[in-house]
């Protein structure tokens, strides 16, 4: 599936259908994303030279292993909490997604539709009064619920914050009665991923994105 001008979305598929998708497509596509091998499989049988730009895990979780609890607690975020969920939106969007300039007008409808959509929203952990991370959710799917993202500024990590977070939102939607919750890590931070595997996330496939020459 493809929404324009934005990346081709791969799902599953045989050798022969991959193949044949790739071989098929006369315009230019600015990248595609998939799970791998399909993803590799399509970008080999695409005409265009390819680049890897990220690489992810794809994890599921459906039951919380709660971890060491964190000091302080957690609170659903509200419009008056937008200003700072703006910057560290910016802030995770430069440094887990790689954009140097983040498109200002894309985070904050990012930000906004978490804040206001009936299956989201936004959580944050509060330590002594003040913000020290955040975890979104959202983008249901019959059975299951993303989360993400999660992002903590680097002056408050390694407290244990976005584990005590994340743990609080993903056991916060299995009780409302979603069957798994699911959420996209760099393989390129082994932290974030030893988190989530300490929660009880499970990892179920790799996927990549790939832009096009």
């Amino acid at each position: 599936m493809r929404t324009r001008p934005f990346n081709l979305v791969l799902a599953r598929g045989s050798d022969d259908v991959v193949a044949l998708l790739a071989g098929s497509i006369e315009e230019d596509l600015p990248g595609v994303v998939g799970a791998v091998p399909e993803i590799d499989r399509f970008v080999a049988s695409h005409r265009a030279a390819a680049e890897p730009r990220a690489r992810q895990g794809i994890y599921a979780l459906h039951t919380v292993k709660p971890p060491r609890p964190a000091a302080g607690q957690p609170r659903a975020a509200t419009r008056s909490d937008r200003p700072l969920l703006l910057d560290w939106w910016r802030a995770f969007g430069i440094e887990a997604l790689g954009d140097s300039d983040p498109d200002e007008t894309q985070v904050a409808q990012n930000v906004d539709r978490k804040l206001s959509e009936a299956a989201g929203g936004i959580a944050l952990w509060e330590d002594e009064g003040r913000p020290v991370s955040a975890v979104g959710f959202g983008s249901p799917t019959p059975t299951g619920v993303r989360i993400g993202p999660v992002y903590t500024p680097p002056e408050q990590r390694g407290r244990g914050y976005a584990s005590s977070l994340t743990a609080h939102v993903s056991a916060g939607q299995l009780a409302a009665g979603r069957h798994f919750c699911f959420l996209y890590t760099n393989l390129a931070n082994p932290t974030s991923n030893k988190i989530y595997a300490d929660i009880g996330y499970e990892r179920v496939c790799d996927s990549v994105e790939y832009t096009f020459s």
